[in-house]
């Protein structure tokens, strides 16, 4: 598997921002990504192709500020960058990007396009109700 596509892109995310919240807080991550991917809204990455500016996942996981694993002063950077199949919780990862771009994970975060871990609270979260939760981590949609 090509390393620089969709699949593992979205796992690596999946494992640097949620692998230690279990399975269920693996997948409701996958539907974060997967929401903003398809809203085509500001935090949709893109790509250029033949001129033309193609919205991909592995963008959307990739762009800047989004997901702070991604962020080169995050403590999972360098660790996301070597981690492979060889770690089980990354095959679990892997194993839940390719059902999610399949299409075959059914979003049972209520449209969730945000999140946070439960140790902090970010201003963009104040006033704000979570639409699901996790182990680790809130969940809200409708964030403007």
């Amino acid at each position: 598997m090509p390393r620089d596509d969709d699949v593992w892109v979205l796992a690596q995310t999946l494992w640097g921002e949620a692998r230690g919240d279990g399975l269920e807080g693996i997948e409701a991550v996958a539907c974060v990504i997967i929401n903003r991917f398809r809203a085509k809204k500001w935090f949709t990455g893109y790509k250029m192709e033949n001129g033309v500016k193609i919205a991909g996942v592995k963008e959307t996981c990739q762009k800047r500020f989004q997901f702070s694993c991604w962020n080169k002063n995050d403590p999972n950077y360098q660790k996301l960058l070597r981690v492979d199949e060889n770690d089980a919780s990354f095959v679990r990862c892997l194993n839940v990007a390719k059902k999610a771009i399949a299409g075959k994970m059914t979003d049972f975060t209520n449209n969730a396009t945000f999140y946070h871990t439960k140790n902090i609270k970010p201003k963009w979260a104040l006033h704000h109700a979570p639409c699901y939760e996790t182990k680790g981590h809130f969940f809200y949609k409708d964030i403007k």
